[in-house]
Formats: C-alpha cells, sequence, structure tokens
C-alpha cells in the first residue's frame, strides 16, 4: 500500500493590518513564509508544500525556500476569507494539476513563527496513523479564564471555574489552548464539513514556549526576542536543488520577445529600420516543442514591431503582441484555451513581466534577467537571453538536449 499524500498548505495574504507586510517579516533573521516552508520540508509526513499567496514577494520567498506556490484570487484573500476557503482553493488546483488526489490537507499558519516538524509529524500522525478524523497542536493551559459581561471589564465572571470554589491545578481537569499553529484533516471529511474540525478531533500537545502567535507589533517583537532561544531547538533542512520543470508539469509556454528571444538590443538602420537578432538554437527549441502533442505555444510581447510578427510566422506559433496589460492579456488567453494557469510556463526578462509571472504555476526567468524578475521566478537558465535560453527551457521540459535533425 503507497503511503498518503499529505499536503502542507500554507496561506500567506500580502496584506495585513495588524502588521504589515507580516508574512515577510523576519524572526531569528528568517522571514515568517520562510519558517513555515522550512518545517514543512522537515516534517517526515508531509509530501508537498503549498504556499496560497496574492502577493509577487511573498511567491518569490516560498519558491526560493522550496515550496510551490498558487495564486491566490483576490475573492478569497480579503480580510473576510477563511483560512478553509484557501485550503479549498489549493486542495482543487493541486489535484487537478498533479491528477492525483490528498489524503490528508494540513492547514500551516506562518505567524505561528515557532512552529516545528514534531507539530506537524504530530497531527499528520494522529489522522493517517491513529484513526482521527482532524487535529490541532494545543499547549496545556492551567489559567483561570474570566469574561466581563458589559464593555471595560466591570461584573466579570469566570468561564472555566466557579469563583466561589477555587481548586488547586493538580485537582482541575487539564485545560488546552489552541495554538492557531497546524490542523491536519481527512481531505474527505473537509470537503463534506467545510471546516477544519469534524468527526474525532485529536488534540496534539507542543511547549507552551513555543505557542505564540504573531498578531501584533507586540507579538513580533517577542518573538524576536525569543528567537535566540528557542531557535536553537529547531531542525531546519538544507535549502532544496531548485526542481526544474518536465512535460508533466506544464500545458503551455509563452515566451516574452525582447530581452528572452533576443539579446535585448536593437539595430537601427539610417532609415530607421529596426533588427534584432535571435539564436538558432531557439528556434531549434521551439520546433521541437511545437511538435509535442498537447503542449500549446504563444508569443507575448508588449512591443508592436513587425520584426515580433516576423519572428512568430517563421516559427509558426500564435502571437499576441501591442499588450499593455501582459498580465491580463494572458489570463484571458487562458480561458479561451481552457488552460489552467498552473500549468502554464512563462519565460520573461524585465519587469513587465511580473504580472504573468503572478498567474502562472511556472515563471522562468533567463540568466540576465533583472534582479527583480530572477527572485520572483521558480527557475533560471544559465543561458541569457537571445543567447539560448529557450533551447534550454525546451531541453527540460522534452528531457533531452536537442540537437539538429
Amino acid at each position: 500500500m503507497s503511503a498518503p499524500t499529505v499536503l502542507a498548505v500554507i496561506p500567506a495574504r500580502g496584506g495585513s493590518k495588524g502588521v504589515p507586510g507580516k508574512n515577510l517579516a523576519t524572526v531569528g533573521g528568517v522571514p515568517l513564509v520562510v519558517r513555515a516552508v522550512h518545517a514543512c520540508l522537515a516534517s517526515e509526513y508531509v509530501t508537498d508544500v503549498l504556499v496560497s499567496t496574492d502577493d509577487a514577494p511573498i511567491a518569490a520567498a516560498a519558491r526560493g525556500a522550496g515550496a510551490d506556490v498558487l495564486h491566490r484570487p483576490a475573492e478569497i484573500a480579503g480580510d473576510t476569507a477563511s483560512s478553509e476557503a484557501a485550503v479549498l482553493h489549493a486542495l482543487d488546483a493541486y489535484e487537478s494539476g498533479h491528477r492525483r488526489s490528498v489524503d490528508v490537507v494540513l492547514l500551516v499558519q506562518c505567524t505561528s513563527p515557532f512552529l516545528d516538524r514534531a507539530d506537524l509529524d504530530g497531527v499528520a500522525r494522529a489522522v493517517t496513523e491513529e484513526g482521527a478524523d482532524t487535529a490541532l497542536t494545543v499547549a496545556p493551559f492551567h489559567g483561570f479564564v474570566w469574561r466581563a459581561a458589559e464593555p471595560g471589564g466591570a461584573d466579570g465572571h469566570g468561564v472555566n471555574h466557579d469563583r466561589s470554589h477555587r481548586p488547586r491545578r493538580q485537582d482541575r481537569p487539564q485545560d488546552h489552548l489552541e495554538t492557531g499553529a497546524a490542523y491536519a484533516m481527512r481531505v474527505e471529511g473537509f470537503r463534506k464539513a467545510g471546516h477544519r474540525f469534524f468527526g474525532r478531533t485529536a488534540l496534539v500537545a507542543t511547549d507552551p514556549a513555543r505557542a505564540l502567535e504573531i498578531d501584533d507589533p507586540h507579538d513580533l517583537a517577542r518573538a524576536r526576542a525569543l528567537a535566540p532561544l528557542l531557535d536553537t531547538r529547531r531542525s531546519e533542512p538544507e535549502p532544496p536543488e531548485p526542481r526544474l520543470p518536465s512535460r508533466e508539469d506544464v500545458e503551455a509556454v509563452v515566451l516574452d520577445f525582447d530581452g528572452t528571444q533576443t539579446d535585448d538590443r536593437v539595430y537601427i538602420d539610417s532609415t530607421g529600420r529596426e533588427t534584432v537578432a535571435v539564436h538558432r538554437g531557439d528556434g531549434l527549441g521551439i520546433a521541437a516543442l511545437r511538435r509535442t502533442p498537447g503542449l500549446k505555444l504563444l508569443i507575448l510581447s508588449t512591443e508592436e514591431n513587425p520584426v515580433v510578427a516576423a519572428r512568430a510566422r517563421k516559427l509558426r506559433i500564435p502571437v499576441l503582441h501591442g499588450i499593455d496589460r501582459k498580465g491580463e492579456a494572458l489570463r484571458q488567453w487562458c480561458e479561451r484555451e481552457g488552460l489552467r494557469p498552473e500549468r502554464v510556463l512563462y519565460v520573461g526578462n524585465d519587469v513587465n513581466d511580473l504580472p504573468c509571472f503572478e498567474l502562472v504555476g511556472w515563471p522562468v526567468a533567463v540568466a540576465d534577467a533583472h534582479d527583480t524578475v530572477r527572485a520572483a521566478a521558480r527557475a533560471v537558465t544559465s543561458t541569457p537571453g537571445g543567447g539560448g535560453a529557450i533551447r534550454e527551457i525546451a531541453s527540460w521540459i522534452l528531457g533531452k538536449e536537442l540537437t539538429p535533425k
């Protein structure tokens, strides 16, 4: 019997009112989203890690840490959107893109900076091996809880105790405080219930010293002060080698033109006529991709230049050029072609390509791309634009070196 597929989903919105830019705030010198990814990668049970975000810098940091990234639509990325909505969206995208079902899904909150692999192993084990339907991390709690009947604290009454009889701690039932760090759910039950607590719920106790959620600047300051003490207990994986895309990953390849298929230089003669130089190896790579059954190709360019259309005709692939909003044009093209954006590879080199990077599952930068573009890419070629970078990408996808026939 094969091991279960355990998907860890880390919701990481770009917007945060309490702590602006919270998910990229550093604790112990490491961004919160990266700390969460590292903990998931270190887990014995987690098979895949997916960060759901609407923010390009968060996406870049997550990819650099070794996670897959899913663009989170605006309708489930606002202040009122639930974590369950993000998890369901991530499940649908993962199962559609990988063509296999997930057995157990973990909701992992990167606002818990001291989340450890032991926490994730505990909740995952409870569901995969110990018969629980759901599980969550908790911290043992012995406090007396009070609630005010009126605003301002007037007329307080005990919640977990009778104020006329205060038993000793050892005589009271053990209470647990939900840490907010990690949850595990059996996927079939989660889809039916629509929330993270259904069926038999296991409580996985964690060290109370690590039970800290960052909701405001004071929490962040406290986490940074504790990091030198608590991070000595954390085990983080070595940064993974970036995975290159294969044919199984992509259904379409979309190519920028200037700076990607060219070296970004333009030659102008005395009549004002513009010419550019392209690489024969790129033509070889594009031809090989064009012959691949079921793989769609497109050139998408901001420039409205006859040379772009001429090159597309020679390569015998469609072109959209003179495009101001490349991200929107790419989204509409995917809809017309019936393509899932997470299965699209886009190759670019400059900042106007970033909206396309945010949309697709495989943003790829050429070696000499702008620093911001390389940082946001999931893979970077070793070859510069106009120097055979497209041929290199074609060899990744087809799994072989391309040679002239």
